[in-house]
Protein backbone atom coordinates (compact mmCIF):
# COMPACT_ATOMS: atom_id res chain seq x y z
CA UNK A 1 0.00 0.00 0.00
CA UNK A 2 2.84 2.38 0.86
CA UNK A 3 4.52 1.57 -2.46
CA UNK A 4 1.38 2.52 -4.38
CA UNK A 5 1.09 5.82 -2.47
CA UNK A 6 4.77 6.51 -3.14
CA UNK A 7 4.30 5.88 -6.87
CA UNK A 8 1.27 8.20 -6.99
CA UNK A 9 3.25 10.96 -5.25
CA UNK A 10 6.19 10.40 -7.63
CA UNK A 11 3.95 10.69 -10.70
CA UNK A 12 2.37 13.84 -9.28
CA UNK A 13 5.82 15.35 -8.69
CA UNK A 14 6.86 14.58 -12.26
CA UNK A 15 3.66 16.20 -13.63
CA UNK A 16 4.20 19.33 -11.50
CA UNK A 17 7.85 19.51 -12.58
CA UNK A 18 7.04 19.20 -16.28
CA UNK A 19 4.24 21.77 -15.96
CA UNK A 20 6.56 24.17 -14.09
CA UNK A 21 9.30 23.90 -16.70
CA UNK A 22 6.96 24.26 -19.70
CA UNK A 23 4.88 27.11 -18.29
CA UNK A 24 7.95 29.21 -17.37
CA UNK A 25 9.80 28.90 -20.65
CA UNK A 26 10.26 31.59 -23.22
CA UNK A 27 11.26 35.23 -23.43
CA UNK A 28 8.55 36.42 -21.03
CA UNK A 29 10.13 34.44 -18.20
CA UNK A 30 13.78 35.32 -18.75
CA UNK A 31 16.05 35.65 -15.75
CA UNK A 32 16.39 39.33 -14.98
CA UNK A 33 19.52 38.97 -12.87
CA UNK A 34 21.95 36.41 -14.32
CA UNK A 35 24.16 34.69 -11.77
CA UNK A 36 27.06 32.24 -11.71
CA UNK A 37 27.32 28.80 -10.15
CA UNK A 38 30.84 27.32 -9.91
CA UNK A 39 32.00 29.79 -12.56
CA UNK A 40 29.20 28.91 -14.98
CA UNK A 41 26.98 31.86 -15.84
CA UNK A 42 23.33 30.83 -15.73
CA UNK A 43 21.18 32.52 -18.33
CA UNK A 44 17.85 31.62 -19.81
CA UNK A 45 14.39 31.35 -18.39
CA UNK A 46 13.00 30.52 -14.97
CA UNK A 47 11.76 27.24 -16.44
CA UNK A 48 15.33 26.24 -17.29
CA UNK A 49 16.45 27.21 -13.80
CA UNK A 50 13.64 25.09 -12.36
CA UNK A 51 14.74 22.18 -14.58
CA UNK A 52 18.33 22.54 -13.36
CA UNK A 53 17.04 22.44 -9.80
CA UNK A 54 15.11 19.26 -10.53
CA UNK A 55 18.20 17.62 -12.04
CA UNK A 56 20.36 18.61 -9.07
CA UNK A 57 17.71 17.29 -6.68
CA UNK A 58 17.51 13.95 -8.49
CA UNK A 59 21.28 13.58 -8.43
CA UNK A 60 21.37 14.44 -4.72
CA UNK A 61 18.60 11.93 -4.00
CA UNK A 62 20.46 9.21 -5.93
CA UNK A 63 23.66 9.90 -3.97
CA UNK A 64 21.77 9.88 -0.68
CA UNK A 65 20.12 6.56 -1.50
CA UNK A 66 23.55 5.06 -2.32
CA UNK A 67 24.94 6.37 0.95
CA UNK A 68 22.05 4.94 2.96
CA UNK A 69 22.28 1.59 1.16
CA UNK A 70 25.98 1.37 2.02
CA UNK A 71 25.26 2.24 5.66
CA UNK A 72 22.51 -0.36 5.82
CA UNK A 73 24.81 -3.01 4.32
CA UNK A 74 27.56 -2.16 6.81
CA UNK A 75 25.07 -2.34 9.66
CA UNK A 76 23.81 -5.71 8.44
CA UNK A 77 27.37 -7.07 8.23
CA UNK A 78 28.06 -5.90 11.78
CA UNK A 79 24.86 -7.51 13.02
CA UNK A 80 25.74 -10.81 11.32
CA UNK A 81 29.26 -10.68 12.74
CA UNK A 82 27.95 -10.08 16.27
CA UNK A 83 25.44 -12.91 15.86
CA UNK A 84 28.23 -15.21 14.64
CA UNK A 85 30.39 -14.20 17.58
CA UNK A 86 27.59 -15.00 20.05
CA UNK A 87 27.06 -18.39 18.38
CA UNK A 88 30.80 -19.10 18.49
CA UNK A 89 30.96 -18.17 22.17
CA UNK A 90 28.01 -20.48 22.94
CA UNK A 91 29.71 -23.33 21.09
CA UNK A 92 33.01 -22.64 22.85
CA UNK A 93 31.27 -22.64 26.24
CA UNK A 94 29.54 -25.94 25.44
CA UNK A 95 32.82 -27.54 24.36
CA UNK A 96 34.56 -26.19 27.47
CA UNK A 97 31.83 -27.66 29.69
CA UNK A 98 32.17 -31.02 27.93
CA UNK A 99 35.96 -30.89 28.35
CA UNK A 100 35.63 -30.03 32.04
CA UNK A 101 33.14 -32.87 32.54
CA UNK A 102 35.51 -35.32 30.86
CA UNK A 103 38.44 -34.07 32.95
CA UNK A 104 36.38 -34.43 36.13
CA UNK A 105 35.31 -37.92 35.10
CA UNK A 106 38.88 -38.93 34.28
CA UNK A 107 40.08 -37.53 37.59
CA UNK A 108 37.39 -39.47 39.43
CA UNK A 109 38.31 -42.65 37.54
CA UNK A 110 41.99 -42.17 38.41
CA UNK A 111 41.13 -41.55 42.05
CA UNK A 112 38.98 -44.68 42.13
CA UNK A 113 41.73 -46.73 40.48
CA UNK A 114 44.33 -45.32 42.87
CA UNK A 115 42.05 -46.07 45.83
CA UNK A 116 41.76 -49.72 44.79
CA UNK A 117 45.52 -50.10 44.40
CA UNK A 118 46.57 -48.34 47.60
CA UNK A 119 47.83 -50.65 50.39
CA UNK A 120 48.46 -48.95 53.69
CA UNK A 121 50.95 -50.63 56.03
CA UNK A 122 49.35 -52.72 58.75
CA UNK A 123 46.03 -53.09 57.03
CA UNK A 124 46.49 -56.66 56.01
CA UNK A 125 46.90 -58.27 52.65
CA UNK A 126 46.33 -56.26 49.53
CA UNK A 127 43.24 -58.11 48.34
CA UNK A 128 42.26 -55.32 46.03
CA UNK A 129 45.21 -55.77 43.71
CA UNK A 130 44.73 -58.48 41.13
CA UNK A 131 47.67 -60.85 40.93
CA UNK A 132 48.95 -59.79 44.36
CA UNK A 133 50.97 -62.43 46.20
CA UNK A 134 51.59 -60.72 49.49
CA UNK A 135 51.19 -62.96 52.50
CA UNK A 136 49.40 -61.98 55.69
CA UNK A 137 51.61 -60.53 58.40
CA UNK A 138 52.06 -62.39 61.60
Amino acid sequence: MIIIIGLVVLVAAVVVGVAGVLSNDGGGHALTHPFAVFGYHVTGSTGQLFLYGIVVGVIALARLSLLLAAARRTSRRGHEARRGLRQSRRETAAVSRDRDDLLDQRGADRAAAAGMNVHTPGSGPANDIPGSTSAPAG
